[in-house]
């Protein structure tokens, strides 16, 4: 069961979600002001020990030591 992070389009609260259904079409009501006009968002997935903090290579290719422009 999938957590997701929801934004609500009534109230701007950002969320998170355990998802029970796999369909992807489950209605998410705000738990701030029970709006159903939410939309599911695009989440960083984040690890420890990521390219960063070790000074490796991350996933585009780039040294982490780079800033991005």
């Amino acid at each position: 069961m999938p957590i997701y992070e929801y934004h609500c389009e009534d109230c701007t609260t950002t969320f998170e979600k355990l998802v029970f259904s796999t369909s992807g079409t489950a209605v998410v009501e705000c738990p701030k002001c029970g709006g159903s006009r939410t939309r599911k968002l695009f989440s960083a997935f984040a690890s420890s020990g990521s390219a960063e903090a070790t000074g490796g290579t991350l996933p585009c290719g780039r040294n982490s030591g780079g800033a991005f422009t």
